[in-house]
């Protein structure tokens, strides 16, 4: 069986509470760079995977001999979600751990006017999800609608896309996205 590389390394981020953005910085590469190392698109090389592990901080030998719970659960109680963002987006993950898992939800809030970024996103595997509530534009390649309570998107995620709340109140969204991005 293949090391999961990229499940390890996002489990050992997000336990250390690090956006793929902040441990991108950290270690001087792209966040694109750490979103396709975790979604096991591709392998690093061992000096690429030493600078992103020095940012950690964390040695490749404990790197590797490191192996995190798997998850058992099958319910989750609203408050037990894990929040995995902060600021005027709010993503309350279903699982803290998701080491071996290839799917990740998310209920994720959109405070008013709260945006993505200018930059487009791009990232390995498919995302979809359900508008709750609010209003959300969302902009895929150069394609862009604004759903409504009901309405739904669904796209390969390395279409560049952007998503943003618009109206005078929160945007709230259930999604997932295969394999977990952040």
């Amino acid at each position: 069986m293949a090391e999961d590389i990229g499940g390890r390394l996002r489990y050992l981020r997000m336990a250390r509470n690090l956006s793929q953005r902040a441990l991108a910085k950290r270690a001087g590469v792209t966040n694109g760079t750490i979103s396709l190392i975790e979604s096991n698109a591709t392998n690093p090389s061992v000096g690429a995977l030493k600078r992103i592990l020095d940012a950690i901080p964390i040695g490749l030998a404990e790197f590797f001999a490191f192996e995190p719970d798997r998850p058992a659960r099958a319910f989750y109680l609203a408050e037990e979600l894990t929040e995995i963002g902060k600021g005027p987006i709010s993503y309350r993950q279903v699982g803290h751990n998701l080491f071996g898992r290839s799917l990740q939800i998310l209920k994720e809030c959109y405070q008013p006017g709260a945006d993505t970024g200018k930059i487009l996103l791009t990232h390995e595997g498919e995302e979809g999800g359900i508008v709750l509530s609010g209003r959300l534009e969302v902009t895929v390649e150069d394609e862009r609608r604004i759903l409504g309570p009901g309405d739904a998107y669904y796209f390969e995620s390395r279409r560049p896309h952007r998503f943003r709340s618009v109206g005078p109140v929160p945007c709230e969204v259930i999604s997932a996205c295969t394999p977990p991005s952040f």
